[in-house]
């Protein structure tokens, strides 16, 4: 769940003019009044400033389970639309000061410095100052304004009309998504089931096996016997399928198989009792219509086989000298108890972790609103950035990803992004009803963390993070787990 903390500030990004914002701003400002009023939807105005107004969905105070998307992308559920225009004479005044400012600077061949005339810093500067005219008239009043209606910004808003002309009024319209309002009466009673997530013996015993099978080693065995039950054989062999003369043989080298063991094809182990090796052998292996290895499964093969020596697997004891072959363990119990205690972390982490998604998934069936779509949009892009950055510590290379079909990816994605962002929005409102904050101390704790994985200073990545508003991300996100941890430990055991 990522969803940024809904506040005044967050309009006013796609209104400055820069990167892409630019040419999406001049793209509005080309299309006819009639165009643009077709991009958005809008209803009864909710209410206005001296400078501008807002509109808000029809709907509002109704409950609807499944987001649509407009011709602006948004959910018409969930949109709003601001409005405004600024007199001509603050325009002009605006644009005098700019223009004198840039003529005590300008250093412009043929002309002294603070002698340029107006004409030529206006053609020269003509974009720059276009963007300081926009960054000195807008952001106060686009704040106080989305600030006014009540109605704050979930995600970005999307300019769609603005002119900006020197004598002439600035006029701005831009709409936006804002999470609606809804009663979350009786969440507390949400409840599921809290798994029990106590180490067994069982698991335990299971996990020390495995580990000293991670450290097993095959030796030859030197006396001169014949191969019996549990032995390994070192083998060499060449199958032939039966009834297909232009199948390709199947052969393998050194290839070691357990005489009597249970993944071992019996006719295989019935060849290989009492054989030594040096001794060619034969045998007929029909596998079973449900063998494991599709390309074998129904057929019957012709085997030559050469034993070429007998293995045995030396499997280490439980004793001091193996706990510290495997690290800074002084003795046996040092490490028992190290495992005792990783496994009991690991399962409390998964089963509560699945325990808490269940319970973020019931809140979330429970309470039906619209969900702002550039909130499912951001869970959707998080995904397919988490799913791509897994693909490519599997080997995927980059021009292996350009050849996905993100379409298909993002629709594939839709209904799970749709699940978290109303879980995010549900924790978010839960939070303000409980008065739940994250401290300033909590947030150093979780930045330490998040440094630490990172092979960074605290100081690095904080600086990273509040360049793009990351820290607030990170402050909503750890309130939200918050939160759910809150909840949950107030459910019966």
């Amino acid at each position: 769940m990522a969803l940024c903390t809904p506040v005044p500030t967050v309009c006013w990004r796609l209104l400055r003019l820069e990167g892409k914002t630019l040419s999406s701003i001049d793209a509005v400002e080309n299309n006819s009044p009639s165009e643009a009023a077709q991009a958005t939807q809008t209803s009864p105005d909710h209410g206005h400033n001296d400078e501008g107004h807002v509109h808000g969905p029809a709907c509002e105070g109704h409950d609807h389970g499944q987001t649509t998307e407009s011709a602006t992308g948004l959910n018409p559920e969930c949109t709003h639309e601001l409005v405004l225009d600024i007199p001509a004479e603050e325009v002009s005044k605006a644009y005098r000061t700019i223009v004198d400012n840039y003529k005590k600077y300008a250093k412009i061949p043929g002309f002294r410095a603070g002698k340029v005339p107006d004409s030529v810093i206006r053609n020269r500067y003509a974009v720059d100052i276009r963007k300081e005219v926009i960054d000195e008239l807008l952001p106060n009043r686009f704040n106080k304004a989305v600030t006014d209606t009540g109605f704050l910004p979930a995600g970005q808003m999307q300019v769609v009309e603005l002119t900006v002309e020197d004598g002439q009024p600035l006029h701005v319209k831009a709409v936006y998504e804002s999470v609606p309002d809804f009663s979350i009466e009786g969440y507390q009673t949400v409840t599921v089931e809290r798994p029990s997530v106590e180490l067994t013996e069982e698991e335990y015993q299971r996990e020390l096996e495995q580990l000293r099978e991670s450290r097993v080693t095959v030796e030859p065995v030197e006396e001169d016997r014949a191969l019996v039950d549990g032995d390994w054989a070192e083998i060499s062999y060449k199958g032939q399928i039966q009834n297909e003369d232009n199948a390709s043989p199947v052969t393998g080298e050194s290839a070691l198989i357990q005489v009597g063991g249970k993944d071992t094809v019996e006719a295989f182990s019935t060849a290989l009792r009492g054989a030594k090796p040096g001794q060619e052998l034969k045998c007929e292996v029909i596998y079973p219509a449900d063998y494991a290895e599709a390309t074998l499964a129904g057929k019957t093969l012709a085997y030559e086989i050469e034993v070429k020596a007998i293995k045995k697997r030396i499997v280490p004891e439980l004793n001091d000298d193996f706990a510290k072959e495997l690290g800074h363990y002084e003795s046996l119990a040092d490490l028992e108890k190290h495992i005792r205690e990783h496994m009991a972390d690991r399962k409390h982490r998964s089963l509560e972790g699945e325990a808490k998604n269940r319970l973020c998934a019931a809140l979330a069936e429970r309470y039906t609103f619209a969900v702002p779509e550039s909130l499912v949009q951001e869970e959707i892009d998080q995904r397919l950035e988490r799913g791509l950055r897994a693909l490519a510590a599997q080997g995927m290379d980059t021009e292996q990803m350009r050849k996905l079909d993100f379409g298909r990816l993002r629709t594939s994605q839709r209904e799970g992004a749709i699940a978290d962002a109303k879980a995010a929005i549900l924790m978010d409102r839960i939070a303000r009803e409980e008065k739940i904050s994250v401290s300033d101390e909590e947030l150093d704790n979780g930045l330490q963390m998040a440094a630490i994985q990172a092979g960074q200073s605290i100081e690095v990545l904080r600086a990273q993070l509040a360049q793009d508003g990351g820290l607030d991300k990170i402050r909503q996100q750890m309130l939200r787990e918050k939160t759910t941890n809150q909840l949950y430990q107030r459910m019966p055991a």
